[in-house]
């Protein structure tokens, strides 16, 4: 334990080590080498949860008859500068001699996790900058509605850009989270029940902001009888209450809300590999999308897939990817709830592991049965196909069935007979579309081709039951974005028609998309879509940042 100057702690010279934290917990030996990472003793302990964490300072205490406990952000940060002002206590640079594969990288490179390798910093502190995150006592952040019961991380670690560990670099995790680059050093009280005093911290943690709620006027109920198309407007609209707002806005969801309008979310990002990726949330009152707001974010981590889900219950499941660094292969699917009054839950992981499967595709299905069924990209490659992930207790433990459906971005209906029916991206059957059908609730597939032509790069599909029965597939063909019907649970498909009423527009379609002219002839070419069905009718389907609006009886009206 090295004396903190000036301060009534003192802070372990290193991380907790493998031995160390296994005199507390030796199960967790059956851990060293996951991924490759931290085998010998003296490397930094790794797969640590905050709750373990904050145990082993428990079982430390009671050991010694001293108070250890987890650093708060400001001692850490106090400590990590050691009376330095520069972006790192070794000046405006970290030397490159002591980088751990100091970028973002898809598969992690095992790197010697060992600690007290290099010169520590002027208070004899080693590893304050990389090796392994730190965990912090600190919770942070807030939700629509509530805590998201996050934790604060701080330090960065190896497989991670160099600016993420500068001094004053935040990141935060679920507190079950366990990963390679997770890890944590304790603090020592000295005078336990002094008045501690620390530098402010500013809150640069992205927050997340209740969206507000807009009263809903009387709408006149658009009858099915009559065919509707209405005009094409934006719903990625700029923040204008400060949160974060980036190029690349991408990968929406949507739903109805219980009590009228739409709620759709989507990422938005400088990079689809970047920590700075955050998701934000907007609401349509029936008339106009509201500017964007921060809808979820955890701080530092890639935020990569997003689903909704409202139940009967008036419930909406808000589904997630959470990523341990900036890249979008590992990722942990986490769910958090919304209540009937419009409060929402702390985010949860249900799926704990950095792993593939895990990148949550908009569109999850509620089967007869009561079943939740989620699908999941199962792999970041363009034909690793679906998996599919379900719940049979309303949300509260999950299954992934360990299965693949052709294509990836799948979307799923569930047919009258209980088989289910999905259609993909990719994995491409004699040249088409393919579709893959399971008989026994998800866990093995049939696959067969489509009549449809197979979709690639920048597009997403969604296949939907109407409320009035029909099967609707949205996916795009030579001339563009076209909506297709089918009366018989998918054996043929007799209506397709082209998403354009035919008047001439030019639209940005923002993300890969980009701009376009929608006419007679010709349909948005490409773009990520999502779809719910409000009460009245009409079909919302979002692409990347277009809304269109229109319903059953457009679809089916001669062209």
């Amino acid at each position: 334990m090295v004396d903190i100057p000036g301060k009534a702690f003192r802070m372990s010279a290193t991380e907790i080590t493998n031995a160390q934290y296994e005199a507390f917990d030796p199960s967790h030996a059956a851990l060293r080498g996951y991924e490759g990472f931290s085998s010998a003793d003296d490397e930094a302990v790794v797969m640590v949860s905050w709750e373990e964490a904050s145990a082993y300072c428990e079982w430390l205490s009671e050991r010694t008859g001293r108070r250890f406990r987890l650093p708060t952000e400001a001692e850490w940060e106090y400590a990590c500068r050691a009376g330095t002002t520069t972006p790192y206590n070794t000046g405006e640079s970290f030397p490159k001699e002591q980088w751990k594969v100091q970028e973002n990288t898809r598969d992690k490179v095992p790197v010697d996790l060992t600690v007290a390798r290099f010169a520590p910093n002027a208070w004899g502190l080693y590893d304050m900058h990389g090796n392994v995150e730190e965990w912090c006592q600190d919770a942070c952040s807030s939700s629509p509605g509530g805590p998201m019961d996050l934790r604060a991380v701080r330090g960065g670690s190896h497989n991670t850009p160099v600016e993420f560990l500068r001094s004053d670099a935040r990141s935060a995790s679920i507190p079950e989270d366990r990963s390679v680059l997770l890890g944590f050093r304790i603090v020592e009280d000295l005078f336990p029940d002094s008045n501690r005093s620390f530098p402010a911290q500013n809150d640069r943690f992205d927050k997340c902001i209740e969206l507000k709620t807009d009263k809903n006027g009387q709408k006149r109920p658009i009858s099915n009888s009559a065919p509707v198309f209405m005009e094409p407007i934006p719903y990625v609209l700029a923040p204008v209450d400060g949160s974060p707002f980036y190029a690349h806005n991408h990968q929406p969801a949507v739903t109805r809300l219980p009590e009228g309008g739409l709620l759709a979310i989507w990422f938005s990002t400088n990079a689809e590999a970047g920590r700075e990726m955050v998701v934000l949330g907007s609401r349509f009152d029936g008339k106009e999308w509201s500017p964007a707001t921060l809808f979820c974010k955890v701080p530092g981590r890639n935020m990569t897939g997003s689903a909704l889900l409202t139940l009967e219950s008036g419930e909406i499941l808000h589904f997630q990817g959470v990523g341990d660094a900036g890249e979008w292969k590992d990722l942990a699917l986490a769910l958090r709830v919304r209540s009937p009054r419009g409060e929402w839950s702390a985010l949860r992981y249900i799926e704990p592991e950095h792993r593939v499967r895990h990148q949550v595709i908009a569109g999850p299905i509620v089967a007869r049965d009561g079943r939740i069924l989620l699908c999941c990209d199962a792999g970041p490659g363009g034909q690793a196909g679906t998996s599919l992930h379900v719940s049979k207790d309303g949300g509260s433990t999950w299954e992934d069935t360990g299965s693949i459906l052709k294509g990836i971005h799948a979307g799923i209906v569930e047919l009258r007979d209980g088989r289910l029916m999905a259609f993909g991206r990719g994995n491409a059957i004699d040249g088409h579309m393919p579709c893959s059908i399971s008989a026994d609730g998800g866990f093995t597939w049939h696959y067969s081709a489509t009549e449809f032509p197979p979709i690639g790069s920048g597009q997403r599909l969604v296949l939907k039951r109407l409320q009035e029965r029909p099967l609707l597939l949205c996916s795009f063909g030579p001339d563009g974005l076209f909506a297709a019907l089918s009366y018989d649970e998918g054996r043929s498909w007799p209506v397709k028609k082209l998403l354009t009423d035919g008047t001439p527009r030019t639209l940005d379609g923002g993300a890969w998309t980009g701009t376009f002219t929608l006419d007679a002839t010709h349909a948005e070419p490409k773009g990520y879509l999502a779809c719910t069905q409000t009460p009245d009718g009409v079909i919302h389907l979002l692409s990347s940042r277009v809304h269109y609006r229109f319903n059953l009886a457009w679809i089916e009206q001669a062209k």
